[in-house]
């Protein structure tokens, strides 16, 4: 899959890793994204919930293994299936 179609995809329930951040204590954060609004994403890992704001991380997809500027994830999923 490519970044452009990526970025319209649906991201609950994928795994997600933060490369950098401005908040230096979320980089190398690893979880299972479990809710995602406008500007974040909440990520779940052994029962630990963690909020990550979009514009401020890169966050890598292993599976997919796409890395991606959060900001390119501004919006809810269904609006940025209209971009």
């Amino acid at each position: 899959m490519n970044k452009k179609r990526f970025v319209k995809a649906e991201l609950i329930g994928l795994t997600i890793e933060i490369t950098n951040s401005k908040n230096k204590s979320l980089i190398g954060l690893k979880g299972k994204i479990i809710d995602e609004t406008k500007n974040m994403l909440t990520i779940e890992k052994n029962n630990i919930i963690k909020r990550i704001i979009k514009d401020q991380s890169t966050l890598y997809f292993p599976k997919q293994k796409i890395k991606i500027n959060g900001k390119f994830l501004i919006g809810r999923s269904e609006d940025r299936l209209k971009k």
